[in-house]
């Protein structure tokens, strides 16, 4: 089983990207951190991750979490992650200095956290906008403490059409 992470700044892409990237595998499953995380642990989920997710696939073992609904602020049924050659994991802190290790390959989708989150703005819309304000301190203080972008083995633009990959560390 590989680990490919997906990191960058809430709103730069992540989501879509790793969509098109299972897609061009094959379909290999996405896990993604917005069901890991919560409103009480915005970056404090890694423990969960380990021991839910990446232990259990590591020895070849159907992984079992609870996704977390963010309307209504709880976690969910538990959901299956059978293991699979290549398992995409995405969100705001995919490349973290514990999850490193596990990964087989890290990419940083490259957009600057000013227009990344604008875009999340716009997204998420206006019920959205405290939730948006707290997160925007702790995403920056999350990657002032344990940055991924230094560690990302490529870089990925969106552009108009498709997207743009790069070496990392540019």
């Amino acid at each position: 089983m590989r680990l490919v992470g997906v990191d960058g700044h809430a709103g730069s892409g992540k989501s879509t990207f790793a969509m098109e990237l299972a897609r061009a595998l094959g379909g290999a499953p996405v896990l993604r951190l917005d069901d890991i995380a919560s409103h009480e642990q915005l970056f404090d989920w890694t423990e969960r991750l380990l021991s839910q997710v990446i232990e259990p696939l590591r020895r070849a073992a159907t992984a079992h979490y609870s996704p977390y609904d963010w309307r209504t602020r709880r976690f969910g049924p538990a959901r299956a992650l059978p293991p699979a050659s290549v398992i995409l994991v995405e969100g705001v802190g995919a490349g973290r200095r514990a999850l490193r290790p596990h990964l087989a390959l890290l990419l940083w989708m490259d957009l600057p956290e000013k227009e990344a989150w604008a875009r999340g703005r716009a997204r998420d819309g206006e019920e959205q906008r405290e939730f948006w304000d707290g997160w925007v301190k702790a995403e920056r203080e999350h990657f002032a403490r344990d940055p991924s972008r230094p560690y990302a083995d490529l870089l990925v633009r969106q552009r108009e059409e498709g997207y743009e990959v790069l070496q990392g560390l540019l």
